[in-house]
This record gives structure tokens, sequence and C-alpha cells, in this order.
């Protein structure tokens, strides 16, 4: 016996023998977040994604033994979530998910929602910074006509969900992933003809949201940034209608889904949480991120003195103001808080 091997060392493999293939976990499991993102910026649905990446996985794991590696494997997966996300899509009744400024004008008279919340539309669902954080292709390739931050702010996955799904699959592989024509054709079956065509439409289409060609892109956390969202939540928690006022934009957004109506304009924006507040307990805030931009999740103190998770906000920040608010109240809101880490009691 060698001095160097005990009799409880392993067995040296033979000089010929051949190295184990990667189980298909070991192979597929890194590429989980990015899949997910994909099927919610296919879909604008968070939970959908979560099922839909799951479904994604249970068909590669089938097709696994099938795969012979004539592409990357990376690619073989987006073609079968692409594909499992399409037909999701043609299966669902409600086709479209859209925040309620892509539904009509803005309300002209300021009051409080009255009855149930609409089920007749299926609205936009934020996405968790964690989920992307964890993503490191920043930039997924020099083809890509969108950066990957711009690619996820909730203004921009709205805006794609009004294409149709060949179209929004066709931009999202080749202007978000970077993905060649002829590669996009490959997957989604017809000519590259036909994907430069959908390509086209479908820039069209976002040209008249986005008359520069791309969105605006998210401001990066800086000092300035985090001193406005401080300001943001003491005028909240404090109640003090001027202070909120005075950070938003003349032409302000505010929508809150699951409701349909909506405000434009910072003195109606500010007209209606005036009112707001008059109905709602005292409020605590704490801060997130969801699709690359700052949000809270908004606490309210109940009879019990508890404070209880009641809506989830997405804020758009434009020079060093706040141009959009997004706010996700119940019951879709609390709903919310599990899939961002935040606890339902503050």
């Amino acid at each position: 016996m060698s001095p160097a091997m005990t009799t409880d060392d392993p067995p040296r493999p033979a000089q010929n023998s051949v190295r184990p293939s990667p189980s298909f976990e070991t192979l597929a499991e890194p590429f989980r977040r990015e899949l997910k993102l994909h099927c919610y910026r296919m879909l604008g649905s968070l939970h959908e994604a979560e099922d839909l990446v799951q479904d994604t996985y249970l068909r590669a794991w089938r097709a696994f033994d099938g795969f012979e590696g004539r592409g990357t494997f990376r690619g073989w997966l987006y073609r079968i979530a692409t594909n499992v996300c399409l037909d999701a899509i043609e299966s669902r009744k409600l086709v479209r998910r859209m925040l309620p400024d892509d539904t009509g004008p803005a309300a002209t008279r300021v009051r409080m929602p009255d009855g149930p919340p609409s089920t007749e539309v299926a609205w936009l669902e934020p996405y968790p910074d964690s989920e992307i954080e964890a993503i490191a292709d920043e930039a997924p390739n020099p083809e890509a006509r969108y950066s990957a931050r711009e690619a996820v702010q909730l203004a921009f996955v709205a805006a794609i969900q009004q294409l149709p799904a060949r179209q929004r699959a066709a931009l999202l592989l080749c202007d978000v992933l970077g993905w060649a024509a002829n590669e996009a054709a490959t997957l989604l079956g017809g000519s590259t003809a036909s994907i430069n065509s959908a390509l086209q439409r479908s820039r069209e289409t976002l040209a008249k949201r986005y008359p520069e060609g791309r969105p605006p892109a998210a401001p990066r956390p800086s000092a300035r940034q985090q001193k406005l969202l401080d300001r943001y939540l003491k005028a909240w928690e404090s109640r003090d209608i001027d202070g909120f006022v005075a950070l938003l934009k003349e032409d302000a957004h505010f929508t809150m889904p699951p409701w349909p109506m909506w405000y434009a304009g910072c003195a109606d924006v500010g007209a209606f949480i005036a009112l707001a507040w008059q109905h709602r307990g005292d409020l605590r805030l704490t801060p997130t991120m969801a699709n690359g931009q700052p949000a809270f999740a908004i606490y309210e103190r109940g009879a019990d003195g508890r404070f209880t998770a009641h809506a989830l906000q997405v804020l758009e920040c434009d020079d060093d103001m706040v141009s959009t608010i997004t706010m996700f109240l119940p019951p879709a809101g609390p709903e919310l808080f599990e899939a961002f880490g935040l606890p339902p009691v503050s």
C-alpha cells in the first residue's frame, strides 16, 4: 500500500473513467431568479410568475434527457419559460394586467372609493427588489435596448402588458435580454422577418408612451433621494398634508389598485390623501424597494393598538420630487407583504 493512501481513503478513479454529467438541478437552479423575472415581465404578476417558473422547471426536468446541447442550457430554459407564459396568456380570461391610469381618465371629483373593488380588471403587481438584486447580470447583453433597471420599472412592465403576447415575447427576448432576431424566431417559431416585424410594431407602441424611445432612468439611491424619502415618511406618519404636497411634482399621479379611480395633479392628489387620512388610523411606514424603485410598506394601527399590514406603495421620483405613487390597497396590498419579506405586524 502506498504511504500516501490509507484504508480510509476513497478509491481513486481509473484514468479512463468518465466524469458523471451534472444533474438537472445543478444546471438549472442558477437561472431560477432570472426566469422568474422573465415570467413576471411577460404576465405582470408576481404570484403568477412563481407558479410559471415552477411549471417551467417541471417541463424542463421532464424533457432534460432530450436536451442535446445544440444551444446553451440557459437559452433552452428561456424557450420553455416563454412558451409556458404564452400558454398561460392564451388560456387566461383577463389577458392584460394594468394599472388604473391605463383604464381611463383621472377622476375629476375627489372622493373616497365606495363599494367593493373592481374584479373585472387584472391589476399589475409589484416585484420585490430582493428577487432582482440576486441576479448578477446587470447588463444582459450589449445588444439590449433597455438596461436592467429600465426594464423592471413598474410603468415599463405596465406598458408592455398592452402588447399582444407574441410582440411582448419578441420585445423581451431581443430588446431586454439582447437575443438576436433569428434566435427569437427559433424559440417562438416563424421567420426572422416576422420577429423583426413584431419588434417594429412593439417599439412603435411603446414610443407613444416613451417618445425618447426608452423609459426615464430611475435614479439610483443617493443622499438627496434618501432625504426626500425621509421627508415623505415623516409627512405620512404625522399627517402633514402641506409637507406631503410639497414633495409632489405639479403633474403627479396617484393610483390605488384594486380601485380603478386615480388622481392627477398635486392639488387633487393632496386633496384625496387628506380625505383618506381622515378615514384611517395611525400609520407607520417601513421603507423597502420594488421594481428598482423606492417603496413603503404601510401599517395601520387597529383597535387593539397593533400596527398591521395595510398597503404597499411604490414611488417614482424625478428631479428629487415624487412624480408617481402607486398604492396597492387591500386585499392585494397586505397579501404582498410576505413576498417582500415584510412582517404582517410592525
